[in-house]
């Protein structure tokens, strides 16, 4: 192992997957201080390593100067300047395929993630399926750095400082008199997301004596969040008011998140901020649980009812008459669930 080994790591997308990298990048350069990371991914994803050092952020922009074969090879040559010695490619899509295929004559050593594709179909199948935990995300990552020559442990992270709130977030969030919690209630697909009647039962139960923080965007997203922040004392939505690094900011100074199998999860989870998830058509066991979170944080439907549980591995598909699953998570449940993990940290 070189003393001076720069690594190029690749995870173009998605966020959620990116800031699943976060505590894996903090660990190496942690066991391995005299190496350098180039990360490189999109550009509005910079804020989630802004704190690490040794670490710099390549921004990759797939949909103008780097885009298609030949967009990638001035993306190569681009790179081939930062004198790389190791590629990690923890992504493994086509365009990070086609990216370190241009690397194979420079003499750098290249490892790929293995995604354990077929473990996750047998995971998803309806018939003959295997429910078993399978191994995390988090876990495949590291082993990509083992691969290189750095054998990576983050089993035990070391703690993180707290930062100082953001001037602009303290102007929203006011002086901090009682929990904070946040809630991130939508997610990529329909059937991740915990039924947003049910979801207002339970804000409006939590809000009664802390404050909660609503956490999500686009227009429509932004519309509901600014009604039940509205219609609930203590609650208010920073849909919209924040950037990237501004949220990121906030979730560090939370007492617990709500979410579900999501980015804003791993936002908080990467911080090591307590993390409740609600899964419905996915489950923890394909290995997107938030990291360094007891499996009791998980809560998941009722697999009795729905045995062909999860349905997929992201979540963009559901089983017919599995449209219902996450109504067996019930609000008092949460709610438990969440005043049990404020009671236990605090």
């Amino acid at each position: 192992m070189q003393t001076n080994s720069h690594i190029l790591v690749i995870r173009l997308s998605a966020m959620g997957d990116v800031a699943m990298t976060v505590p894996i990048i903090r660990a190496v350069v942690e066991q391995y201080p005299t190496i350098k990371i180039t990360f490189l991914s999109k550009a509005f994803l910079k804020p989630l390593f802004d704190d690490i050092p040794n670490v710099d952020f390549y921004a990759a922009d797939v949909n103008d100067t780097h885009k298609g074969i030949l967009g990638l090879y001035k993306l190569h040559k681009e790179l081939k300047q930062l004198n790389i010695t190791h590629i990690a490619d923890i992504h493994n899509a086509l365009r990070s395929k086609i990216l370190r295929s241009f690397f194979k004559f420079s003499n750098n050593f290249i490892a790929v993630i293995d995604k354990g594709r077929a473990e996750k179909k047998a995971l998803t199948r309806t018939e003959n399926k295997i429910f078993k935990q399978l191994k995390t995300s988090h876990q495949r990552y590291a082993d990509v750095f083992e691969k290189l020559g750095f054998r990576v442990c983050i089993s035990n992270p070391t703690p993180l400082e707290k930062p100082l709130l953001d001037t602009k977030v303290a102007s929203i969030t006011n002086e901090k008199k009682q929990q904070w919690i946040g809630i991130a209630p939508f997610a990529a697909f329909d059937p991740k997301m915990y039924p947003i009647d049910l979801m207002k039962k339970v804000i409006l139960e939590l809000s009664k004596n802390r404050t909660i923080f609503l956490f999500g965007g686009g227009e429509s997203e932004i519309d509901v969040l600014s009604e039940i922040a509205q219609q609930n004392t203590n609650c208010i939505s920073v849909a919209g008011a924040l950037n990237l690094k501004e949220e990121l900011n906030l979730i560090a100074h939370l007492d617990c998140m709500l979410a579900m199998d999501s980015g804003n999860a791993h936002f908080a989870a990467m911080q090591q901020v307590a993390t409740i998830t609600l899964w419905g058509g996915t489950h923890p066991f394909a290995g997107f649980a938030p990291f360094n979170q007891p499996t009791h944080y998980c809560l998941v439907p009722d697999l009795e009812k729905f045995p062909k549980t999860p349905c997929s591995i992201y979540g963009n598909k559901i089983h017919e008459g599995y449209e219902d699953i996450m109504r067996t998570i019930s609000p008092k449940t949460v709610i438990q669930k969440v005043e049990e993990v404020l009671n236990s940290n605090s």
